[in-house]
């Protein structure tokens, strides 16, 4: 595939605010530089868990285990869940808060032989459709927990290539508690979103 020409995002670019930063991030890219590889997706699917979210991983306070979360907006956290799948998250809110979005699902844009042989599929849809699919796919994991996203060399946030013309929202997926929450937000149309089903119970469409 051919290398498209990503620019990275400016943090006075991103907005700050978790579901303002939520919806931004449809559509803008996440580029891993590792060994004169590059990966690289579209971000089409994530999760807000703002300040205050009883499903968020900031709930209980600050521990060790959450301590990326209360960083500046724009830093990685990175925590690990079932003890085998790596779960990226962009922090957002001011430093020492507790806030993040989740991202959720990319579409491929560089780097699919690698990612095919990281993930043992060679469906394109799949690579990256899922939280755990895409750390897998990226090869992102707890080194990178704490990172800026936005300053880092290897793992970084990127602006769109392709514009998003309508965005849905629906409630979190996976969750016992805020489940009814529209804190979902993804590219409407994109076969590279998770967790369709259901979706139409707390389905909204908004026009960009």
């Amino acid at each position: 595939m051919a290398p498209f020409d990503i620019l990275r995002l400016n943090r006075d670019e991103l907005p700050s605010e978790t579901q303002a930063m939520a919806r931004f991030l449809i559509g803008k890219t996440l580029v891993m530089d590792h060994d004169g590889a590059r990966l690289s997706g579209r971000i089409v699917e994530t999760e807000a868990y703002p300040p205050g979210d009883a499903a968020g991983r900031a709930f209980s306070g600050e521990s060790r285990a959450n301590r990326s979360l209360y960083m500046n907006y724009g830093h990685a956290f990175v925590y690990l869940i079932y003890g085998r799948y790596h779960m990226l998250n962009v922090v957002s809110e001011q430093p020492g808060i507790g806030a993040a979005v989740l991202l959720r699902s990319l579409e491929p844009l560089e780097g699919v032989r690698l990612m095919e042989e990281r993930r043992g599929t060679t469906r394109l849809q799949d690579l990256a459709r899922g939280p755990g699919r895409l750390t897998a796919a990226l090869g992102i994991d707890r080194r990178h927990d704490g990172i800026d996203l936005l300053d880092n060399r290897n793992l970084w946030l990127g602006r769109e290539i392709r514009s998003v013309t309508h965005m849905g929202m629906s409630a979190r997926i996976g969750l016992t508690r805020e489940v009814n929450r529209l804190w979902r937000y993804y590219e409407v149309g994109s076969s590279f979103v998770s967790g369709t089903r259901g979706m139409n119970r707390f389905l909204t469409e908004m026009t960009l």
